[in-house]
Formats: structure tokens, sequence, C-alpha cells
């Protein structure tokens, strides 16, 4: 009989405990997200306003792109896996191809890791013309040192 009454309590505990954890996943979650996602709207707003008055006041030879042509290169940034730097190329102005130089590549977990992450970090960084792009899922440590190298190199090529 008291075992009985144990499992059912047990149980019981479980699924509070669940639904609190669903509540959070599913609820909280998507408040956290829409206040960032106004965030990220509101300084990306301020942030072309902000290039459209330097771009204007300034002398460039290019007034389509934000950066200098030429090939830049970031520092090489430090993971917790291993060290991340990329190279960059501008072209009119704008950002259009990246190149990983050095990545995680001591493990096999680190190269499969890299080897779906890499690709979708640089073509979203190339259509995002910046190194604010969307973490994936299970690639933290590479999502860090490719967008510090990648910031690294735009602020060299910055006009």
């Amino acid at each position: 009989m008291i075992k009985k009454a144990i499992g059912i309590t047990l149980s019981f505990g479980v699924a509070v405990a669940m639904a609190i954890d669903g509540y959070i996943v599913f609820f909280k979650d998507q408040k956290t997200n829409t206040s960032t996602t106004s965030a990220e709207t509101t300084s990306k707003k301020n942030a072309t306003q902000t290039t459209s008055k330097s771009s204007s006041s300034s002398n460039s030879t290019d007034s389509n792109g934000q950066y200098k042509d030429g090939t830049y290169t970031g520092r090489s940034t430090s993971t917790q896996w291993g060290d991340v730097q990329v190279q960059i190329t501008i072209k009119d102005g704008k950002l259009t191809a990246i190149n990983v130089l050095k990545s995680p590549d001591t493990e096999n977990k680190s190269v499969q890791i890299n080897e779906q992450a890499l690709p979708t970090y640089k073509s979203e960084a190339i259509t995002a013309q910046s190194s604010k792009i969307q973490q994936i899922s299970g690639a933290t440590e590479t999502y860090k040192g490719f967008t510090g190298s990648l910031q690294n190199a735009l602020n060299q090529a910055e006009q």
C-alpha cells in the first residue's frame, strides 16, 4: 500500500514538472523571442539610418556597399573545441564570399558539426551582410568563433 502511494505521488510530481517545463518551452520562449525580434528590428532600423547618413556624408567610390573592396582575414577566435578563422571577400562594397581558414577538426563530432553548420553560417552572413546571424542548435562554439572572426574581418573592411 505504501509503495502504491509513493508511486502515485511521484507520478503526480513528474506530471506537474512536465507541465511547467512545457509552459516554459512553448509559451515563455515565444514572449522572449517576440521582444527580441522587436529589439532587433529597432536596432536594424537604427543601423540602416546610421549607415545611410554615413554613406551620404563620406566620399566613397562605391555608394551601394558599406565595405571597402578587397580580401580581409579575421583574427583567429578561440573556442572550447579549437580556433575558428575566416577570410572574406568584398566586391562592389558587399560581402560576396567567406572562406573558413580554420575550424575545430580534432574530433569527429566537431568535424561533423562544422560540415553542417559552416555552410549555413556562411550563406546567412552573406545574405545578412553582417555577422548578426542565427545560431544553429548544437554548434554554439562554432557560432561564437565564426561570428567573432567574421566581425573582426568586417571591421577591417568598413569604410
